[in-house]
């Protein structure tokens, strides 16, 4: 690969034009590296609802032209002025958000919220010269979320890139770089549940499954699983969900029903759907005494929490968590290595599978609510 090092490459990205149209696959020009940036050759991407919701414009000022996606495993293909750590052909994940090493947050060892670096959804542009290392015929198309893996090749900056295991298989880790580790790293890392203890946790999509199989991992004895689709409960059971409980079939709040069915409430719940009413529930349902509520879920931006100061005198606590409290290039490899040994199952996430020039039938299944990941093979 290193023959390519210090050129403009040339390959296919999927192009988003314009909110909520197919991606279109374009010949597009990708600069080499800057200093403290990489460019990959990315191998493996899969959808994530967060990709979803920016191409809708849904949730902030909306930027196009834009390539997504940031769920990735790639190879280094050539590395910018600075990077050490990094070498062309290791194995790597990118990741949406980013570690410095530098600023307050990344050598605190409570924080993973790194200042240079941490997500930023409204930047199109790389922080070494405000530009875009994507363009065609020389108008610059923007980058998401510092990532942009939707392109065979991409420019990250080094600190959003994890350095990981050879041996483990990309097509199948990639599914590590964001919603995976955030679900099960809000159970293993925040919530901290212990051996035989009760689990609710509220939303079962991909993360919701992700914090039930920390939950698994950690040996709770009870995994409640809440979500409004019923049609959910079966496929959780793989996740090492034990019960269900869909807030539609009760009269009273969820939150009392699970209190009653564990005599108090739950040990540790953990809430990844954005409602507000649900973060509400996960947090009431808890045990006082020693019950710890983890919010995982984006709320919308207005949206208020409320519940009675009482709830946190009766010592019930409350968290928050970003990307699981996993530090990306620090925590990341020790992640894939669990599966590497087979204590977490990623398999079971991995629900589709498509060429990259059928990258819209992944758009598709998400938006039916079909599966959970679908991986993008970007070499067909």
């Amino acid at each position: 690969m290193a023959c390519t090092a210090g050129q403009v490459i040339r390959c296919k990205a999927a192009v988003a034009w314009e909110a909520g149209k197919p991606l279109v696959i374009e010949e597009v020009e990708v600069a080499p590296p800057q200093a403290n940036e990489v460019r990959l050759k990315i191998l493996y991407t899969s959808l994530c609802h967060t990709d979803v919701y920016f191409w809708e414009a849904k949730g902030q000022n909306p930027l196009f032209p834009r390539i997504y996606g940031h769920e990735a495993g790639g190879i280094v293909e050539s590395v910018g002025e600075g990077v050490t750590d990094l070498k062309p052909g290791d194995h790597v994940l990118p990741v949406f958000t980013g570690e410095c090493r530098d600023c307050a947050h990344c050598k605190s060892e409570e924080s993973n919220m790194c200042d240079l670096l941490r997500i930023n959804t409204d930047r199109g542009v790389m922080l070494n010269d405000g530009k875009s290392r994507f363009s065609i015929n020389g108008k610059p198309i923007y980058h998401f979320v510092g990532t942009s893996t939707f392109s065979e090749y991409t420019v990250v900056h080094v600190g959003c890139v994890a350095k990981i295991n050879p041996l483990a298989p990309l097509d199948k880790v990639c599914v590590l770089s964001c919603g995976i580790s955030t679900g099960l790293g809000a159970t293993l890392n925040v919530a901290k549940p212990s051996k035989g203890s009760t689990v609710a946790i509220f939303g079962l999509g991909a993360v919701g499954l992700a914090a039930a199989e920390g939950a698994r991992i950690a040996g709770a004895s009870r995994i409640i699983g809440v979500d409004l689709n019923s049609n959910r409960f079966e496929e959780a059971k793989k996740f090492g969900v034990t019960e269900f409980v869909n807030p539609k079939d009760h009269k009273k709040p969820v939150q009392e029903v699970i209190a009653e069915i564990t005599n108090g409430g739950v040990d540790r719940s953990v809430e990844c759907t954005g409602n507000v009413n649900a973060m509400i529930s996960a947090f009431e349902c808890v045990h006082d005494g020693w019950g710890v509520a983890v919010l995982v879920g984006v709320p919308h931006k207005d949206a208020v929490f409320k519940t009675h100061p009482m709830n946190l005198l009766n010592e019930r606590t409350l968290k928050g968590t970003f990307f699981g409290n996993y530090k990306p290039r620090s925590d990341l490899p020790s992640v894939v290595e669990k599966y590497m040994t087979k204590e977490l199952e990623v398999e079971k996430f991995i629900t589709h599978s498509v060429p990259f020039s059928e990258i819209n039938k992944a758009f598709e299944y998400m938006l039916k609510g079909e599966g959970l990941r679908c991986i993008i093979r970007m070499e067909e």
